[in-house]
């Protein structure tokens, strides 16, 4: 890891990533409970509505011993009343060891990490970045199979997606073949796709989701935002063609895993949870051990 702040999965190169996944599969077998940040206070700042995010950070640090301190929204801090970002974040720093910070705006981690005296984790930054999440999704994946040179399919809001533009990076750094699937204007950015394809990966654009359910291992679901569409029965055409099924998933490879970084809305049928192929649950819980390790990584 090249600095102290965790603001991209660009911070990360290979080894950095595979050590921290280490880590977290240490702190996994020894059942998640330590002392190792006792005294230690970390800042929550979420400008935008979390569930995964904000509660897995909250349990990893309360299980390596230390507490959490909160804005509860943003209307209930100074910055409802005009106080700059900046300032906010020079404020917090000095209440807590670390920060982890979500914010509509592209880029606001990475200021946030620029005027603060403790480590910045970046928990969203608009379409930008999501590093612990990718993290976590890595984690998974490997819980199955080895990453090197796996077939992975993303599926749904790939423009806007900040867990797909993170995942995508980071598999480029194992070999994988990525296959994409999306609505027409949510594909993946071009700048992105460029530097992906620049780094050697290559990059199968499907019309349809039985075009790739046979070729791949991973299949990364991600929510096809309406509010992306002009009217609802453009977002309904759009959305039941990316539907998971069991149906679907006769023509799957038999090891084939499906995650999603939730929530979902109607993306992945609920009979689909009782498929053997479904991991989006268990990727949910591995946000513990991983933010545990990221947490340990940037306080100790």
């Amino acid at each position: 890891m090249r600095t102290q702040h965790i603001i991209s999965i660009k911070d990360f190169d290979r080894e950095g990533i595979d050590s921290l996944l280490d880590k977290a599969a240490l702190i996994d077998r020894q059942k998640g409970r330590s002392d190792a940040l006792n005294g230690k206070i970390l800042a929550t700042l979420f400008f935008e509505p979390s569930t995964r995010t904000r509660m897995s950070f909250e349990s990893a640090i309360a299980r390596l011993g230390g507490t959490t301190l909160s804005v509860g929204s943003v209307d209930a801090c100074s910055m409802a009343k005009g106080e700059t970002l900046a300032d906010t974040i020079r404020v917090v720093s000095g209440y807590a060891d670390a920060i982890v910070i979500r914010h509509p705006r592209e880029g606001a981690a990475r200021l946030a990490a620029e005027f603060s005296s403790v480590p910045v984790i970046n928990a969203g930054d608009g379409a930008g970045q999501h590093p612990s999440q990718t993290l976590l999704d890595l984690y998974t994946i490997r819980q199955s199979m080895p990453i090197e040179g796996i077939d992975v399919a993303l599926v749904g809001d790939l423009r806007y997606g900040r867990t797909a533009h993170s995942l995508a990076f980071a598999l480029s750094l194992y070999g994988v073949r990525l296959h994409t699937l999306s609505p027409n204007g949510l594909e993946l950015p071009e700048t992105l796709s460029a530097d992906l394809r620049e780094s050697g990966m290559e990059i199968i654009a499907h019309d349809a989701i039985d075009d790739l359910i046979g070729e791949v291992d991973v299949l990364y679901v991600t929510r096809v935002q309406r509010e992306r569409f002009p009217d609802s029965a453009s977002y309904f055409n759009v959305s039941s063609s990316y539907r998971v099924t069991p149906e679907i998933l006769t023509g799957a490879k038999e090891h084939l895993i499906i995650l999603h970084p939730l929530p979902r809305v109607d993306e992945i049928d609920p009979r689909v949870d009782d498929s053997p192929h479904a991991r989006y649950f268990e990727q949910s819980r591995n946000g513990v051990p991983v933010r545990m390790a990221m947490l340990r990584e940037v306080m100790q």
